[in-house]
């Protein structure tokens, strides 16, 4: 009697394929477990310190009229003062940013009834909410890259026609050099723990198995300053003091233990 083979050959050839496949998925596994749960991390901080070169500061011009096209005419006028003085302190157009405008109508209620015969004013029956004038705002972004000129400025803002003059920042410009600076310490930081943990309790660090950066950024100095506004002759310029500012980064790397 003759037998064909030739289907079970087929299927002994599928069944040890799929073992091979399942083993080699288990080794995988087991290999990817013990790299993620034989590991030990180390946090460092690496921290440079630089002077700001240049000064971040917000101003708003705001008026208020009767009709809309009153108030901004009249907010024109004072903007572009404000402007021109920027460019006669040396300020580059490209450092002049418009960061807003908005007009906002006011509202009032209606004027109050006469009662007949007493001489006497009541708020009406039917009292409505009427527009009653209009008040306009134009934003500035400012920067300003000789730092001697920011008490100047602010002091002038003012007198200019800015009446609000607020978030005074002090930064750097460019910082990504000392990002690359703050992060290389904080990796060195953190290998040093490791070594000397390596040292301390005797075990083996094998690769690294995963790295997480958080950066805290530039830490700068930060100030509301309001202006002393038009009227009695110019305002004293406040002395700013630069100071330094810290480029803060953390990591934290992870090894495997061997």
């Amino acid at each position: 009697m003759n037998y064909n083979l030739k289907p079970l050959i087929n299927i002994s050839v599928v069944a040890v394929a799929i073992f091979i496949a399942f083993m080699v998925t288990e080794i995988s596994h087991i290999s990817n477990t013990a790299t993620t749960t034989n590991t030990v991390s180390f946090s460092g901080e690496g921290k440079v310190t630089a002077k700001p070169d240049i000064a971040v500061i917000s101003a708003s011009v705001l008026t208020q009229a009767a009709t809309s096209q009153t108030a901004q005419n009249q907010n024109t006028q004072k903007s572009n003062s404000v402007t021109d003085f920027l460019k006669n302190q040396g300020i580059a157009d490209k450092d002049i940013k418009t960061s807003g405008y908005n007009v906002y109508p006011q509202y009032g209620s209606t004027r109050p009834c006469p009662v007949s015969g007493s001489g006497m004013m009541y708020p009406c029956s039917v009292n409505q909410q009427i527009i009653t004038s209009y008040q306009v705002s134009q934003s500035f972004e400012i920067k300003i890259r000789d730092l001697t000129k920011v008490g100047a400025i602010l002091a002038g803002l003012a007198t200019a026609g800015a009446n609000q003059v607020n978030n005074l920042g002090l930064k750097i410009e460019n910082p990504e050099a000392l990002q690359n600076q703050a992060r290389q310490l904080a990796i060195d930081n953190a290998k040093k723990k490791a070594t000397d943990l390596e040292k301390q309790v005797g075990i083996s660090l094998g690769k690294i198995v995963n790295f997480s950066e958080g950066a805290n950024g530039t830490i700068y100095y930060d100030a509301k300053v309001m202006s002393a506004g038009v009227g009695g002759g110019a305002p004293t310029p406040p002395d700013i003091s630069p100071g330094e500012n810290d480029i803060v980064v953390d990591v934290n790397i992870t090894y495997q233990i061997k």
